[in-house]
């Protein structure tokens, strides 16, 4: 890609200063704030809550190029994040959601490598530079790129896995999407050692 790339300790022009009361990025967004094992662990833990309970309210599923994936539900008429507080502030910001403290960055991932672009025009912020690893906030930023580098892979792994055998074996799509969900989902992780338990289940899922 043309686009330039960045590593953890690049400085890149993403600060917002801290929004400002600004909440676009909070509003509107559809199904597009995937969420990865790591975020539900990490909502579980914060909010003494499970997936189910999440499901009631503030998450819910949809196929993503054959997978089907939890994201941020957006609620009434202005289709708002559910923890979106009435002052227009994230509720979680602590420990929001992966796409959500990448915002406006993106990823990139080649081969075991994981850098990072910024997008442009997303955000109306006169944007202040900031190092990619201190946007990020992630307290092991190398034990979470590891993590990031095999979910994106088991992800890419397993859609080609079903379009190569949804035709003659029709039922596969529904049962390794199960699995998935009920391995690296439904499952209830303990507060400790999250990168420790999701070894254990990719572990797993791979037998």
């Amino acid at each position: 890609m043309d686009t330039k790339l960045f590593d953890l300790n690049d400085m890149v022009r993403a600060g917002c200063n801290d929004c400002k009361g600004c909440s676009d990025c909070c509003r509107g967004m559809g199904q597009s704030i995937l969420l990865d094992p790591y975020d539900i662990w990490q909502l579980e833990t914060h909010l003494g809550e499970t997936f189910a309970g999440l499901m009631q309210e503030k998450i819910e599923l949809h196929m993503e190029e054959r997978l089907i994936l939890p994201n941020l539900k957006m609620q009434g008429e202005a289709e708002c994040c559910g923890f979106l507080n009435q002052e227009g502030r994230c509720g979680i910001h602590a420990f929001r959601p992966g796409l959500c403290r990448l915002f406006p960055l993106g990823r990139n991932y080649e081969g075991q490598k994981l850098q990072y672009f910024l997008l442009e025009d997303v955000c109306p912020k006169d944007r202040t530079k900031v190092k990619v690893k201190k946007w990020l906030d992630i307290p092991d930023s190398r034990s979470y790129t590891d993590f990031l580098v095999k979910w994106h892979d088991l992800r890419k792994n397993l859609q080609k896995e079903i379009a190569e055998k949804e035709e003659s074996e029709p039922d596969m799509i529904k049962n390794r999407n199960m699995e998935l969900l009920h391995i690296f989902y439904e499952k209830q992780y303990m507060p400790e050692d999250f990168f420790g338990q999701f070894e254990e289940r990719l572990q797993c899922f791979l037998q």
